[in-house]
């Protein structure tokens, strides 16, 4: 029986949902590049970025490209580069959003709070 297509879809997602996977995907968006250079931009452990390395293979969104000794990694097609930047579109409304939020907090705050006291200044106790 085949997996309904909302549950290969969440499947795929999950995959996604690792920061070293997602930044592997965002520096291969510039083009095949090899694993030291993946390490050096990253600064993971070698046996980490390896790991999520072959989950990506395995995924079939990542391939590698042996070029004689070297192996380069690469995103297997443009569509995931299309994922990624609508990804940036959709975080950009989400934070500008937050951060519409938290500016009328802080103003609301600004009004609510006294001004500091002048150095120097005493305060008296305030009658309850």
């Amino acid at each position: 029986m085949q997996a309904p297509l909302y549950q290969v879809k969440a499947e795929f997602f999950r995959m996604l949902g690792h920061p070293v996977r997602i930044r592997v995907l965002e520096l291969l968006q510039d083009g095949p590049k090899q694993v030291r250079d993946l390490l050096a931009d990253i600064g993971t452990e070698p046996s980490s970025l390896s790991q999520q390395l072959a989950v990506l293979r395995r995924s079939g969104i990542v391939v590698s490209i042996r070029e004689g000794s070297t192996v380069l990694y690469a995103l297997a097609g443009t569509d995931v580069a299309d994922l990624l930047r609508a990804a940036r579109r959709i975080l950009t409304v989400l934070l500008a959003d937050r951060e519409a939020v938290l500016e009328q907090l802080r103003a609301a705050e600004a009004l609510a709070d006294p001004l500091p006291a002048e150095p120097g200044a005493t305060e008296r106790p305030v009658a309850c």
